[in-house]
């Protein structure tokens, strides 16, 4: 059996995090407390605050019992004109000495006219004991052609919910994240919100299997024990001996198996809602992911478990 790992049974609560959020320190609209207490508020268990290019170590609402994640977003434009192409990655790190960047520190703008230019960026940023995520990439214009060589990110951004709302851009990027899949690469996916405005937030989030601390979640991220969710439960998720997927989730409307250079397969409430479903992977699948979707039409997205 290969169960996806979010699901292995450690002892630990699923904690409820964001990784990705603006605040007045940048161009978000709400204080840095604002935002905090708006996010525990809504159950959360931890959160990032990534303004842009300012690093945060800091809870600004002391007396709020949530685990901040330490990081910034940075982003570097190319291609301007009739349009614009951009890179953004959010960076997340340690709660120590031995994050290579320090609480309020000033990223410098750099030039990055491609990818290749772009990965020192993220060279400094791992080595300074950062994990990198890929945000947002249709309302950046990238498709995979244009951020696939770059190496060492954990995760891309699934959905983007400041994008969604907006511009009905970044609602589910997993033809993107197959691209990258079906070409060997190890990425997972997160759900986030980008919040600048207010009503931006609370939308996307992950679900992550670890002790609440910085430590713990940071090294769940990086081995992919986690999934995303707008709204559903993902319960279980796992390929038997036998080579079939299962799931468990909360009542849903469908449930969707996908995989690179595979039709996608679906099983779909009929009149009961779905809350399990069964795939016999009979043919040669590298990878097996699942997403689940409800009657509101919100979904959430397992990580891959990797077949081949």
């Amino acid at each position: 059996m290969k169960r996806q790992q979010a699901f292995f049974d450690t002892g630990n609560k699923m904690l409820k995090g964001g990784l990705h959020c603006h605040t007045t320190v940048s161009d978000g609209d709400g204080t840095p407390e604002e935002v905090i207490r708006l996010h525990k508020e809504n159950g959360y268990d931890f959160l990032a605050l990534t303004d842009h290019r300012i690093y945060n170590f800091k809870n600004y609402a002391e007396d709020v019992d949530i685990t901040i994640i330490p990081g910034t977003e940075y982003d570097r434009t190319f291609e301007k004109g009739k349009g614009f192409r951009c890179f953004h990655q959010v960076c997340i790190g340690p709660d120590d000495e031995t994050n290579g960047y320090k609480h309020g520190e000033e990223l410098p703008r750099c030039e990055y006219n491609t990818q290749e230019e772009f990965q020192a960026f993220l060279d400094e940023a791992h080595a300074k004991n950062n994990l990198t995520i890929y945000c947002h990439p249709q309302w950046s214009s990238t498709p995979p052609r244009y951020f696939d060589k770059l190496k060492g990110n954990f995760a891309m951004e699934i959905w983007n919910s400041g994008c969604a709302i907006e511009c009905n851009m970044d609602t589910d990027n997993g033809m993107y994240w197959d691209e990258l899949l079906g070409q060997g690469q190890l990425i997972y996916a997160v759900a986030t919100d980008d919040g600048h405005a207010m009503y931006q937030h609370c939308k996307g989030w992950v679900m992550v299997n670890a002790e609440n601390n910085v430590k713990s979640i940071l090294s769940a991220l990086k081995n992919g024990e986690f999934y995303s969710s707008c709204g559903p439960e993902i319960k279980d998720f796992y390929v038997d001996d036998q080579g079939f997927a299962h799931v468990e989730c909360s009542p849903c409307k469908e449930v969707v198996f996908c995989c690179d250079m595979k039709p996608s397969r679906k099983v779909v409430s009929k009149g009961e809602p779905v809350t399990s479903a069964v795939y016999d992977l009979k043919d040669d699948y590298k990878y097996i992911r699942i997403y689940v979707e409800d009657f509101e039409g919100r979904r959430a997205w397992a990580n891959p478990i990797f077949l081949d």
